[in-house]
């Protein structure tokens, strides 16, 4: 907090009492009290207006800050390019755009061409746009609708809401887009077949065949999923599922979207999830990590295949891609992520994901024995979630103010931890941990310690 007087602090603390409209937040309870401002940030840790210290084990509250806080070679490169050349409107070219197109492409076998634009919402708008415009250009305006799974989240738009499989999330802003077609989620705990692993899996992605059968397979444009289900309660996908998943796709001509916006840039242990699984996706979209939240910058990744749909002659006017994302064209987005990759690639850090994935698991896991209110650990990675609930045998969940109780109790202990909250009616039950990708051992430790005790201190 250098530079930072207790005036200072408290003329801020009122600016943003008085004048900010938080993300996702009930602002009742500041006419009484204050919000949280997070003043500092280095490596893993935070700080707030207090002075209180945290590890931060969920990335900036929504799985970003991938290699931490305090980079200073990004905020470098950043500055740099602004004063270089810090816009120009997505119809031309910048350096760090064409530049880290290419490495990303790299790193993505099978894809080939980078949309630019702001947020994943966006994102995830644009290849919905991509879907209907194919539908029009090749499909005499059929092959429109567009299916998501129960439980994944695409974003806050009235678009990306329409995809949304988290009920609460959606509540009071319909009506909603149409042709948006919801299939069942692939969640083995909470099955929805007598059956368990790959068996699971096959019956899970066959459910997604069912659902085209019945809509036309004439008139599903395209699929859209997560590789592992983020904030709807990280749900690992069973074996065999995804495989299936691409087989149904080919099979009636759709095409597959992989929503990328929290697995992508190394959180699994691979830079991207869908790689664990072998398949061959469309689109992939990708925001969040992408820069580690140093600037704004999401990418809708398109295969050669899908951006050849859109070449034409060009007396047609409208036969290309009509979209611009005015902030895509900033140069600070992909100056950032080119920095952002060279820290990922040389310090390993998505190797490091992967091996301090395996602890987390392995704590989480002693803690499963040790506490009976936790009925499932699951996750990837540094992406893993645990399910608390008030039986073991019936699997009731525990109330969702008995979570938040949880979440205090590691903020009170020094650690900020996530948990699915206002998405699923009934089933908020979800502890979430996504730490940065530089995690050592001793901050996954102190992680799972704070866990312990919280949990120890709520239910005993």
């Amino acid at each position: 907090m250098d530079g930072y007087t207790d005036n200072d602090i408290s003329h801020v603390v009122e600016a943003d009492k008085a004048h900010v409209w938080h993300h996702l937040v009930q602002h009742k309870p500041f006419e009484t009290g204050e919000p949280r401002i997070i003043v500092e940030g280095k490596g893993m840790r935070v700080w707030d207006q207090n002075g209180r210290e945290f590890i931060d084990a969920v990335s900036g509250a929504v799985w970003t800050v991938n290699v931490g806080y305090g980079r200073e070679s990004i905020a470098d490169a950043v500055r740099e390019q602004l004063v270089k050349m810090n816009y120009f409107a997505g119809a031309a070219g910048t350096i760090p755009g064409a530049v880290f197109a290419e490495k990303l492409i790299e790193k993505m076998p099978g894809m080939s061409r980078v949309y630019y634009c702001n947020s994943g919402s966006e994102a995830n708008e644009k290849a919905f746009k991509m879907v209907r415009q194919i539908a029009h250009k090749r499909y005499g305006g059929k092959k429109t609708k567009i299916l998501y799974r129960d439980r994944d989240y695409h974003g806050g738009t009235i678009g990306t809401m329409s995809a949304g499989g988290q009920d609460e999330r959606v509540m009071q802003y319909g009506p909603l887009a149409p042709d948006f077609v919801r299939v069942p989620h692939c969640m083995e705990y909470r099955a929805q077949w007598d059956a368990s692993g790959a068996e699971y899996g096959r019956k899970a992605a066959d459910a997604i065949e069912e659902v085209i059968l019945a809509e036309g397979p004439e008139t599903v444009g395209a699929l859209c999923l997560e590789p592992i289900t983020a904030g709807g309660g990280v749900i690992t996908p069973p074996p065999g599922y995804w495989e299936r998943v691409q087989e149904i796709c080919r099979k009636y001509d759709i095409l597959l979207h992989i929503d990328e916006v929290v697995c992508g840039m190394g959180r699994t242990g691979k830079w991207f999830g869908y790689q664990h699984y072998g398949i061959e996706p469309d689109f992939v979209t990708l925001a969040k990590g992408v820069a580690s939240g140093y600037a704004a910058i999401a990418c809708c990744v398109t295969t050669e295949k899908v951006f050849e749909l859109f070449k034409s002659d060009p007396g047609d006017p409208l036969d290309h891609f009509r979209d611009i994302s005015t902030f895509g064209g900033c140069t600070a987005g992909p100056a950032a992520a080119l920095e952002n990759m060279r820290i990922i690639e040389d310090e390993g850090l998505v190797e490091n994901a992967a091996k301090m994935g395996e602890r987390l698991m392995a704590n989480l896991e002693a803690l499963e024995e040790k506490h009976e209110v936790i009925g499932d650990v699951r996750g990837l990675g540094l992406f893993q979630g645990l399910e608390l609930v008030k039986d073991r045998a019936t699997k009731e969940p525990v109330a969702e103010s008995d979570i938040a109780a949880v979440v205090a109790g590691c903020a009170e202990r020094g650690v900020i931890i996530g948990a699915s909250n206002r998405s699923v009616p009934g089933l908020n039950n979800v502890l979430c941990f996504s730490p940065a990708l530089i995690a050592t051992e001793a901050d996954i430790d102190a992680i799972t310690d704070a866990v312990d005790g919280a949990l120890g201190a709520v239910f005993g």
